[in-house]
């Protein structure tokens, strides 16, 4: 058979070879195989094997497992969400680029990543784009550059559907870098976490009048924490859908609900500061959506109406010349 989806899943559609049983139950034109324990007893024993043998490979061949991984990966990384008795032997066989190589291929293990972790980091970070550019330069990694905290970088169209499906590794949970509240847990010292408490409180008045000016535009403002350099970034909920998937789908021709961002700004930078001062309501509105246009485009976003972004810019630009 061509296709037996009996013996094999799909994410092993690259697998060929010969299955030798004493009997298997066919249907009446004795061309499609009818499903049994036979056959479910077959295609675990199978499965198993070529996932035992894959990781003989990447364990004494890495050479040979990285021609397999740049070959085969994609289709190896749609097994969690197909395969849940092997979700685990799949994500050791993984292989991601992250900041820690820099390097667009992929060479990196979760057993690699895990090893490497800081002394009290708990989480697993990643982050996911339309290309290895834009996830390798997101202003969404500048605080776990600075810190020293490795990130996997995620730019194949499976790895969105990847992240939903393998949730952990070795009791490390998975965690997006553009979702949620930032919150490192120990790896922020007390004094850092006085400090943002701080800040917050300073700039409440500030992040009021951002939100009122983009109205709804935005889910919600908030004071940011995870950048050092860029002016501001948008972030999801933890429960919501990516911007890279909605980009995804959208593409696809299916209908998303639109998930509305929310926007963070770094109260350190320049921009920000001067924003804060700002009095005129007008400029101030035509700052705070200039500032949300460039958050967005910084991520692959596209903006809805790049004239008015543009009118914008240059007024400021002649103002301040």
């Amino acid at each position: 058979m061509e296709d037996a989806e009996q013996l094999m899943p799909r994410y092993l559609r690259f697998i060929r070879g010969v299955i030798d049983t004493n009997d298997l139950p066919l249907n009446v034109s004795r061309e499609i195989l009818q499903g049994s324990k036979t056959i479910d007893s077959i295609r675990a024993a199978s499965v198993k094997k070529i996932l035992s043998e894959l990781a003989k490979m990447a364990k004494k061949n890495a050479e040979k497992y990285a021609t397999f991984w740049k070959e085969f990966g994609q289709v190896i990384k749609e097994g969690p969400g197909e395969d849940l008795p092997n979700k685990e032997a799949l994500a050791k066989l993984m292989l991601f680029s992250t900041t820690e190589t820099g390097s667009e291929e992929q060479t990196v293990s979760l057993a690699n990543y895990v090893g490497r972790m800081k002394e009290k980091q708990d989480k697993i970070y990643y982050i996911t784009a339309e290309s290895f550019a834009a996830a390798k330069n997101s202003p969404h990694l500048e605080v776990f550059r600075k810190k020293g905290i490795e990130v996997l970088l995620m730019a194949e169209r499976v790895d969105e559907w990847l992240t939903n499906s393998l949730t952990e590794f070795d009791g490390k949970s998975l965690q997006s870098v553009a979702k949620g509240d930032l919150d490192l847990g120990e790896l922020a010292d007390e004094g850092e976490k006085k400090a943002q408490e701080e800040t917050d409180k300073n700039f409440a008045d500030l992040v009021e009048r951002v939100k009122t000016a983009l109205g709804d535009n935005v889910k919600d403002v908030r004071i940011t924490h995870r950048l050092t350099d860029s002016p501001a970034c948008l972030v999801v909920d933890d429960m919501d859908m990516s911007a890279n998937l909605e980009r995804m789908l959208k593409a696809a021709g299916q209908e998303v609900g639109g998930t509305k961002p929310i926007f963070e700004i770094n109260p350190e930078h320049p921009m920000v500061m001067r924003l804060k001062d700002e009095l005129d309501d007008d400029r101030f509105s035509d700052w705070s959506s200039i500032l949300f246009d460039q958050a967005l485009l910084a991520e692959g976003g596209q903006l809805e109406d790049p004239a008015s972004y543009v009118k914008r810019l240059n007024t400021l630009l002649l103002q301040v010349a």
